[in-house]
């Protein structure tokens, strides 16, 4: 299975069994680095090497590097927290719900969605813990017994966040690893080296293929996935709470739990497609992840599209029918003020790009999938951008209104997370096997016995 180049795609008929296993477990195991896959490990690791040394400044010196200032105590830090949030929400909703709907197309991408779910939700934890100023005391917002009686301010929404966070990161892991199982000990199996073999056979715990394996495995995972379910809605209707919860105009609307779920999958399906497609164009997985695939991808997009176009509808509504000066006059200033350029973004990119997909030859052009998910998420950063900073800058008193902008330290800490998230991927693709192996051979058998398109 060791090679010294991509796999070569099965271009006739469907794959078998055999070359399911090979197609999938030769890119892991292969022996050479593939020179595309050490420039974009390279490049990821430049950009980790300016989080860390963004993140190391900021413990020597405090948060005060970052752009944030009064009115904006929340800037760049909770933008980019709720932002790689959502990112994180598409593979919760591809693996687990798809998998209790019993959606045949979820196979060959369910894994690449959880694990750009781990990672994502990764980044996202890394701000709220910085934004803290100490952020070695971050323990103190764990309910645990100590001796000085302290305990967390339960009303504070940054409480709120580490047990939604920790919950949905902790569930995500179980999750992917659960499903992991066969694959690892086909890996085992397929393995050379011997210390590689040793690795996979530990990880595996065990596995071999019994029948009361599989039982106890179907089992656990489907179980898995209904934890994982509630999560898609909880998670981030939490993190909206920070928001809804607050007095700030702009911010207190009961629509917003169910508008940050829609916008949360619709950038995360976006980011899904931004990876998937250059990897099945690297390695040559076209006879996997097929163009039905992505046009199934591109028909949730328009469907959560259209959910966030009427979450933008109805807070514009609610603002009007409140007769309140100070909401009406936020998102008059969301179009017309100081951040105008970012309004006219998030419109376009979130709005008017999307409608392009009622176009069935577009949804299965390749090339312009993959540009538009790049637009898409743009446009899911550029509202949070407006969210967050339109409502604090100009809020109740006119003498403390004042712009905002973020600082070079702000841009790197953002930018240094793409290296952790792309490093993350990186190497999840050299040393894991990138497509689940075993519930692709199951899809298989069950389209020969004729249960399934």
């Amino acid at each position: 299975m060791e090679t010294s180049a991509s796999p070569a795609p099965v271009v006739l008929g469907q794959p078998t069994y055999a070359e399911i296993g090979e197609q999938i477990g030769s890119i892991p195991l292969t022996r050479r680095l593939l020179p595309g896959w050490v420039l974009a490990f390279l490049a990821a690791s430049v950009l980790f090497m300016g989080l860390m040394s963004a993140v190391g400044w900021l413990l020597a010196r405090g948060v005060g590097i970052w752009g944030i200032d009064i009115p904006v105590a929340w800037g760049f830090a909770i933008v980019n927290f709720v932002w790689w949030i959502g990112i994180g929400h598409a593979g919760t909703f591809i693996s687990a719900i798809l998998l209790l709907l019993r959606q045949p197309w979820r196979t060959s991408i369910n894994r690449l969605s959880e694990t750009m779910t781990l990672f994502a939700v990764s980044c996202a934890g890394l701000f709220p813990l910085l934004h803290l100023g100490r952020p070695w005391l971050f323990y103190y917002m764990l309910p645990y017994p100590n001796t000085m009686t302290l305990w967390p301010q339960f009303r504070s929404a940054l409480v709120w966040d580490i047990f939604a966070v920790l919950t949905y990161l902790t569930i995500s892991i179980l999750f992917w690893y659960t499903g992991m199982l066969p694959d690892l000990a086909s890996m085992r199996d397929h393995a050379r080296n011997p210390l590689v073999k040793r690795i996979y056979a530990v990880l595996c715990l065990g596995w071999r293929g019994s029948a009361l394996h599989w039982h106890r495995w179907e089992s656990g995972y489907i179980l898995m996935a209904g934890l994982s379910t509630p999560l898609v809605v909880s998670v981030h209707s939490t993190v909206s709470a920070d928001f809804a919860t607050a007095i700030v105009p702009g911010w207190h609307s009961t629509i917003f739990p169910p508008f940050f779920v829609a916008g949360a999958i619709y950038s995360g399906f976006a980011m899904v497609l931004t990876l998937l497609i250059p990897i099945r164009a690297y390695y040559r997985l076209h006879s996997l992840i097929t163009e039905r695939h992505l046009e199934a991808m591109a028909k949730m997009l328009l469907v959560t599209g259209w959910i966030v176009i009427f979450g933008y509808v109805a807070e514009n509504f609610i603002a009007w029918y409140s007769g309140d000066p100070f909401e009406m006059s936020i998102f008059f200033k969301r179009a017309t003020g100081w951040y105008r350029v970012s309004f006219a973004f998030m419109i376009f990119c979130n709005v008017i790009s999307v409608q392009s997909l009622w176009s069935g030859s577009l949804r299965r052009n390749v090339l312009f999938l993959w540009a538009l998910s790049l637009v898409i998420n743009v446009g899911m950063w550029f509202e949070r951008f407006v969210i967050v900073v339109t409502s604090l800058s100009q809020d109740y008193l006119p003498s403390s209104w004042a712009p905002y902008k973020p600082t070079f330290w702000d841009l790197l800490t953002f930018a240094g997370t793409f290296g952790l998230f792309l490093g993350g991927m990186a190497l999840f693709l050299r040393v894991l096997p990138a497509i689940s192996m075993s519930e692709m051979r199951e899809l298989l058998d069950r389209q020969e016995r004729g249960e399934t398109a």
